[in-house]
């Protein structure tokens, strides 16, 4: 079907499935008007249409930007209803006693894992995050993958994966040693030193600390890779130890005492995440 012979309600479609698509990436109206057959004067009256469509759902918003190198880009962006229906249905969801593993653990990675579920944490990230400038998303193998690859697509921005040991030929590498939150143990992290430009400003992302000793570890290596830390977000951490190895952390989850012998979770929304819920967050 031919973009010029587009009736508007088709166009609206592809337009919204476009923008929805490529989140974070700027389209000029001249682009998208080849692509439709439509008028610049007539995408700008559309695009009135799917900011309202948007907002009035909750699910993202769109940035503007006027003049001859302007156009439109779409920013995931949750509104406050929509994060504390996200929040109260992940706090559900680990806090379901089947979820308690030997030695007081809670089964994560299939929420970590779930495309559905990862979207909706990578948009929380996404919304307290957004228009601070990140250029990179960097995680840490393994479960911090699927909601870094998430929190990256939401941003528009790459992601950059740590690893723990190196298994790849790829050119020479950085490494750092730091003490796992999970064995205790001290352990190595590694990096390609191509992967991150020097300057790059990144967005750490993890799905789980307790100490903050691989976060840590995480902040160290990126100084080795003179990259600027603008922020550090996990979906889960503990609310013991009080004190972490880093400050700073912007956390969806708090986990409290997991009692294996009653069959109970104490899970609630952390703090820093809460205040989203009452406030309108930063602009993109």
């Amino acid at each position: 079907m031919e973009g010029s012979r587009w009736g508007r309600s088709a166009r609206l479609v592809a337009l919204v499935q476009r923008l929805l698509d490529h989140p974070g990436r700027l389209f000029s109206l001249q682009e998208l008007g080849e692509e439709t057959g439509a008028a610049k004067s007539t995408l700008s009256e559309d695009m009135d249409v799917v900011e309202e469509v948007l907002e009035a759902e909750g699910r993202g918003r769109l940035e503007r930007l006027p003049g001859a190198a302007g156009g439109v880009r779409y920013r995931p962006h949750l509104s406050p209803a929509r994060m504390a229906e996200a929040l109260a249905a992940l706090t559900r969801l680990v806090g379901d006693p089947a979820r308690i593993v030997p030695g007081g653990f809670v089964y994560l990675t299939d929420l970590v894992f779930s495309p559905e579920w990862g979207a909706v944490i990578g948009s929380v990230f996404a919304t307290e995050f957004a228009g601070r400038g990140v250029e990179a998303v960097v995680t840490v193998e393994t479960r911090g993958i699927p909601i870094g690859l998430m929190t990256a697509r939401a941003l528009g921005v790459p992601l950059v994966t740590v690893r723990r040991n190196v298994r790849l030929p790829e050119g020479p590498t950085l490494g750092v040693d730091y003490v796992s939150d999970t064995t205790k143990r001290v352990e190595t992290m590694t990096l390609p030193r191509r992967a991150l430009a020097d300057g790059t400003a990144v967005l750490v992302i993890d799905d789980f600390t307790k100490g903050g000793g691989t976060l840590r570890g995480v902040v160290s290596l990126m100084a080795e890779c003179r990259a600027n830390v603008l922020g550090m977000g996990v979906f889960m951490e503990t609310e013991v130890p009080v004190a972490k190895a880093v400050e700073g952390v912007f956390s969806l989850l708090r986990l409290g005492k997991v009692d294996e012998e009653a069959g109970t979770i104490e899970v609630y929304p952390s703090p820093s995440v809460l205040r989203l819920e009452r406030a309108e967050p930063r602009g993109v």
